[in-house]
């Protein structure tokens, strides 16, 4: 049962975004006549896209009104709204066990349903735990697991006993099956039986390649036959990025276990059409997904299936205490990445935390990239960090819930996420998850292994996005992450300018669409020493997949920078990687080079004075500009000790023609009430400025009219 990370432990339409761009100028000839919703999804129930999370559960013996109403009374008065039920679905259960079980799940269900709550039922997809199973009877041992386990590439079985990992007791088996073996139709069929129960919404966790005993899983006979029926080819047997097997074996690994999600959420609905599947997705924006498989943006398209995602924070007993100032930005990549990778669904992600003061701020940047917070106090999810502060933040949330979940996104700037190039790009060993690697003396369970390897700025790729991120947060320019996985002309059709940091490995149908995308009038920011120069499966290009787009050719001299026109837009390309220097270095030389396209082309219309460090977050819901400022001005470069240290800055918008301010007002869940206060404001010719002090979070509403 996961219980810790596993590394620390409707859209409107692109004319309703016109207030944005800068004078409100038109809209590029590209955008013209694209759906700009993105992706399917919209017809998520409203309970879904405004739910505030935390974990229930109750023993085998519970009576439901003895012991199971007090559960869900407790966290309706902490102003949850969804229920993940966590039993005892982890372990290994007879059919008549599982029957006797759902009988239960059934009456817990009712219980909530009556109080006004939704229930998501927590069901390990791959894993299986046997308790005891070191010594008595276990699944792997007794019950088929030896036929159905993931193997590695040496054909050793994915099976471990006790202590490996935090949610596997002493004693216990951890048995890992194989998505393509009869483990399949074994665990859809009780996904039917739990679909019966009435719960509102299945929460399969981590459908993954776990590597925690072995790596590169699965090259069982049942991965074999699969591999071949895709690739015609047979299975790797070392882990080896520089053939072409391996890489198509690694690129394989995310698509199969996509068909099994799918698989998942279908079973389900045939049972209940109105339930919806939420997959707990531990991979986000860095290079574990390469090792494990999951690739949750696989996922964005998909009908009736989003992701929880588990954002790991750096120390399982630290939380983010110890954070440095790119810390934070990476933890800022990430639910970015979270967002944009379910597409036009909920994001439903965990906001983890030591203390109540480190957890508040940690669900404060979750809330400002547009996700649903699910609670937690690491490592152990059945736990609040804080009741009060839980109560607290879940009420502003509920008070503000169309603005933070409906509001139309206000950037007019991309970044590609590249899955092909975080896979296939100078791979190294470590996750690239945060910067710091070495925790400070006394705090243990760190996210790394003290290797300077594990850090991002240590990872090409991954370093080039993270400081791409980092440059354009500390300008105060709004951005959104766009994914790379069936990407189309609808996925850009908002952004003027569009950053592709490193970007190597790309597929026809991605260039085609990047290059429409130039030729209708948008921009493109290129960097790195081999643009565009691999195919999806990391193999070498003959020539550059967009050669006619940068203005030179792979027999041509690289260029250390350079400016081409296509079409009707531009684009830039930079040889190096200034935001791998930014993230690493913070230096001015490195952010002004990346900045500047933005500035020349896409002026935001929005700007801060007030630190680099206040993160900014643009958006709009009906006649309301929304500002989100989330304060993280007390972290430096060096981890110190946690404090909250309130910021004050001033925030400036373009008016658009046509318009006047009418009102303008603050709201915070840092202070007794999550009610808006008015705020003076002023106007200077076509700006109008709003002062104000941000503790740790603060939602502005300037309305227009």
């Amino acid at each position: 049962m996961l219980r810790t990370g596993l590394g620390a432990g409707g859209l409107a339409a692109a004319s309703q975004l016109l207030p944005f761009l800068p004078g409100g100028g038109p809209r590029p000839a590209w955008a013209e006549g694209l759906d700009t919703r993105g992706v399917a999804g919209i017809s998520f129930p409203d309970w879904a896209r405004y739910a505030r999370l935390a974990d229930g559960t109750f023993d085998d013996d519970a009576d439901p009104q003895r012991d199971m109403l007090p559960v869900i009374n407790r966290l309706k008065a902490q102003n949850v709204s969804v229920i993940e039920l966590d039993t005892v679905l982890s372990n290994w259960l007879t059919d008549q066990e599982f029957a006797a079980h759902m009988a239960k799940v059934k009456s817990f269900v009712a219980l909530a349903h009556t109080a006004g709550m939704r229930v998501v039922m927590y069901y390990p997809s791959l894993e299986l735990i046997s308790p005891g199973g070191e010594k008595g009877p276990s699944f792997y041992k007794n019950g088929g697991g030896k036929d159905w386990v993931q193997r590695g590439l040496d054909g050793q079985p994915n099976v471990f006993y006790g202590s490996l990992v935090v949610w596997v007791d002493p004693g216990d088996e951890s048995c890992w099956l194989s998505p393509n073996s009869p483990w399949r139709d074994y665990y859809l069929g009780r996904v039917r039986g739990l679909a019966a129960t009435g719960v509102d919404a299945i929460w399969p966790d981590v459908p993954i390649y776990f590597d925690g005993a072995l790596s590169w899983c699965d090259a069982s006979a049942w991965a074999a036959a699969a591999f071949r029926a895709d690739s015609g080819l047979e299975l790797p047997r070392t882990a080896d990025f520089t053939n072409p097997v391996f890489r198509r074996y690694v690129e394989w690994r995310h698509r199969n276990l996509a068909g099994f999600q799918l698989d998942i959420a279908a079973a389900g609905r045939a049972v209940n059409p109105d339930l919806v599947t939420f997959v707990e997705t531990v991979t986000m924006d860095y290079q574990y997904a390469s090792l494990i498989g999951l690739d949750g943006a696989q996922l964005r398209r998909a009908e009736g299936v989003s992701q929880v995602w588990e954002v790991d924070i750096l120390g399982n007993y630290d939380g983010m205490r110890h954070a440095t100032a790119s810390d934070w930005i990476c933890l800022i990549s990430m639910y970015k990445y979270a967002r944009a990778a379910s597409g036009g669904k909920p994001a439903w992600a965990f906001s983890y935390g030591w203390k109540a003061d480190d957890a508040s701020l940690v669900m404060a940047e979750l809330l400002a990239a547009g996700c649903n917070p699910y609670e937690v106090k690491s490592p152990f999810k059945d736990q609040s960090t804080d009741t009060a502060m839980r109560t607290r933040m879940f009420g502003f949330v509920a008070a503000h819930q169309e603005r933070l979940f409906d509001a139309v996104p206000g950037a007019s700037v991309g970044v590609y996420h590249s899955s092909g190039s975080r896979d296939f790009v100078s791979p190294v060993q470590g996750s690239g998850m945060y910067v710091n690697t070495k925790p400070p003396a006394g705090v243990s369970d760190w996210w790394s292994f003290e290797s300077s390897e594990e850090s991002c700025t240590q990872q090409k790729w991954l370093g080039e996005f993270r400081g791409t991120v980092k440059a354009l947060v500390y300008a105060h320019i709004p951005f959104d992450t766009v994914p790379s996985p069936g990407l189309d002309a609808g996925d850009l059709s908002r952004f003027r300018v569009l950053y592709l940091p490193n970007l190597q490995a790309v597929s026809d149908p991605e260039a085609e669409v990047l290059r429409a995308f130039v030729h209708g009038g948008g921009t493109v920011v290129v960097t790195g020493p081999a643009p565009t120069a691999l195919d999806a499966f990391g193999t070498a290009r003959a020539e550059y997949a967009l050669a006619d787009v940068l203005g030179f050719r792979r027999a041509d001299p690289l260029p250390a920078a350079g400016r081409h026109a296509y079409g009707a837009g531009t684009c830039w390309y930079f040889k190096d990687l200034p935001g791998l220097s930014y993230l690493a270095h913070t230096d001015a030389q490195s952010a002004e080079r990346l900045l500047e396209p933005v500035r020349a082309v896409a002026p935001p219309a929005v700007s801060l004075a007030g630190d680099r460090r206040i993160h900014l977050e643009l958006s709009r819901f009906g006649d309301d500009i929304v500002v989100q400022l989330v304060n993280f001005t007390q972290f430096g470069e060096s981890p110190a000790p946690f404090t909250t240290t309130p910021a004050a800055c001033t925030v400036s918008l373009s008016i658009p023609a046509g318009k006047q301010v009418t009102a303008a007002a603050v709201s915070s869940p840092d202070g007794a009430s999550p009610a808006p206060v008015p705020v003076g404001w002023k106007v200077s010719g076509t700006t109008v400025s709003v002062d104000l002090t941000v503790i740790q979070y603060s939602l502005l509403t300037v309305t227009l009219r």
